[in-house]
């Protein structure tokens, strides 16, 4: 778990952040989907359903099993970065014992989510995030998981969308944290904070497809949905 003890003379060795967070980056450019696509024939998902990369338009597709291994290692990704990546000792790249770990991790966790938005291994077209995002949570703040994951669930069935229920929880992250962490926890509120954000910014194709009423729906999994439904 992030433990954020911080000092405010801390300036962090560009080399070593950006080394590391170029690595977190690249980690991040590896699709899950992709990766599976290639191991049960060449399946490309982005030219099936929504066009999207990520787990959601996998289970779509590809049916539950693929979308599984997907979503392992979409959130391995984020896993990885977090909790693999900041503490590798890199040749050529010291470690300076002024750098701030905690900010370290944080740069590390976020380019594992912008590499899976934008990877550079597969032409800047992947996910949307919320996976990879997901797997930095586990090594940074494992106990914020029960609580988001109930929210998005809760969200799901009351309106069947799971772009809204993930923005959703993507916005409760930083909220929680605020009315139970702060101040000890402000770099983790910052970080769910920006990454809440920038789950909306991804999932802005979904708010304008709920807007025209053409989003995809799971109206199977609606506790309260008309019987026409």
């Amino acid at each position: 778990m992030l433990q954020c003890e911080l000092s405010g003379h801390q300036t962090p060795t560009m080399l070593e952040l950006g080394t590391k967070f170029l690595i977190s980056y690249l980690l991040g450019s590896l699709m899950g989907s992709l990766i599976m696509g290639r191991l049960v024939g060449g399946v490309d998902i982005r030219k099936l359903g929504s066009g999207n990369a990520g787990g959601t338009n996998a289970l779509r597709t590809q049916g539950w099993l693929f979308a599984l291994g997907v979503i392992i290692i979409d959130v391995g990704k984020g896993v990885l970065a977090a909790g693999v990546v900041p503490q590798l000792a890199l040749p050529f790249v010291e470690t300076d014992p002024t750098i701030s770990r905690d900010w370290l991790i944080l740069s590390c966790a976020a380019a594992s989510v912008v590499g899976h938005v934008w990877p550079v291994w597969h032409g800047f077209r992947g996910g949307k995030g919320a996976a990879t995002l997901m797997g930095t949570f586990t090594v940074l703040s494992p106990w914020l998981l029960l609580p988001v994951f109930l929210l998005w669930a809760w969200m799901l069935v009351l309106f069947g969308y799971v772009g809204l229920a993930t923005i959703s929880a993507g916005l409760f992250a930083p909220l929680y944290l605020a009315l139970t962490r702060l101040p000890d926890g402000q770099p983790l509120f910052i970080y769910a904070l920006v990454m809440g954000l920038f789950l909306v910014y991804c999932h802005r194709s979904n708010i304008q497809r709920m807007r025209l009423g053409t989003e995809n729906r799971n109206t199977r999994v609606m506790l309260f949905r008309k019987k026409s439904q």
